[in-house]
């Protein structure tokens, strides 16, 4: 890692000369993800409670749970536009999985108003006419561990021994694309994911691993290891939430598995919008973070889907502000509401 680190992150073409050699290369690149992060169980049926529902402004908010692995279960809010205002389409209202940030109050922040500034992309998409789904993720909101504060994990590695927070997260956001396309009122065929941060990566993620997600958003989510002053933070953290535990033998040899920009492509050519700050406290190294986009363009360009490929880098911090969510809701409408 510390050779990458003078050189550079390592391209996502080369020697690649024809469509075979990559599909090689993406088996191989998803191959060793899953070894990494552990297989992803057979989902459960769908079984969807309803707790409460709220009439909003536009809107209906209900307050769901539904079922996953393990017997384990997911409290969301499922947000649902007023028909008056947003007509579904042909097929359906199309669809977005809302994944919040590293927040205490998990779903709460992105989809009631008592949320943070430039984080309630759930509300703004509902009001755009999309039937937004809101989990929380594990250790956050409604998933905190008895006696535990938010994000402590250690329960979770005490009965997965061999697992990690990465894989749950993702069996569970695709029990919620279950969910949805369970819908009748949803176009199956028309669901994206948004998410900021830790929601970010966790929506790029699924769509490596689910091609039901037909566009991504990730804002402030993007972090290789190279360049990374810390990249330990995708293992064992300062806090006690840990995403890979099996990443830290290899930083601990100055070598790594595979590079973030590789997980991303394992999504391409799905469209795919990604923003970065410049001026990030949590992924400060934006110069690796450019390059990496880069890279993704010309895979994107090589594919021949260049125009399902948008980035934006700001002077901005680690934020998601409201010029870029605009820019990015107008991508999700691109690619979303083509069948309405």
């Amino acid at each position: 890692m510390s050779q990458l680190n003078q050189t550079g992150l390592p391209p996502l073409l080369q020697g690649i000369e024809c469509y075979e050699q990559w599909t090689e290369k993406l088996s191989d690149i998803r191959k060793t993800w899953l070894e990494y992060i552990g297989e992803l169980p057979s989902r459960v049926p769908v079984r969807l409670h309803v707790h409460a529902q709220s009439k909003e402004s536009g809107y209906t908010r209900l307050h769901v749970e539904y079922d996953t692995v393990f017997g384990d279960t997911i409290p969301a809010y499922l947000l649902v536009p007023d028909e008056e205002l947003h007509p579904p389409g042909e097929w359906g209202y199309p669809a977005v999985m809302a994944l919040h940030p590293t927040i205490d109050s998990g779903k709460d922040d992105i989809a009631l108003s008592t949320g943070r500034e430039n984080r309630m992309y759930a509300i703004e998409l509902v009001n755009r006419g999309y039937v937004v789904l809101v989990p929380d993720a594990l250790t956050a909101g409604e998933r905190i561990y008895p006696g535990k504060g938010a994000f402590q994990s250690e329960p979770f590695y005490e009965q997965h021994t061999a697992w990690s927070t990465v894989a749950k997260n993702l069996t569970d956001h695709m029990q919620g694309i279950d969910v949805l396309c369970s819908l009748d009122i949803v176009n199956p065929r028309a669901i994206g994911a948004i998410g900021h941060s830790f929601g970010a990566y966790n929506s790029y993620f699924l769509a490596g691993m689910d091609m039901r997600i037909k566009a991504v958003v990730s804002s402030c989510g993007f972090s290789p290891f190279t360049g990374d002053p810390y990249p330990e933070h995708w293992t064992y953290r300062n806090y006690p939430y840990t995403h890979i535990p099996k990443i830290l033998a290899d930083l601990q040899r100055d070598q790594i598995p595979f590079e973030f920009h590789e997980i991303v492509a394992l999504m391409a050519p799905t469209p795919f919008f990604s923003y970065a700050g410049q001026n990030d406290h949590i992924f400060p190294h934006w110069k690796s973070i450019g390059e990496g986009i880069l890279e993704l363009s010309k895979l994107y360009s090589w594919l021949g889907k260049e125009d399902h490929f948008k980035s934006f880098i700001s002077a901005g911090g680690h934020d998601f502000p409201e010029e870029i969510r605009k820019l990015s809701y107008l991508f999700l409408d691109h690619w979303l509401k083509k069948d309405q």
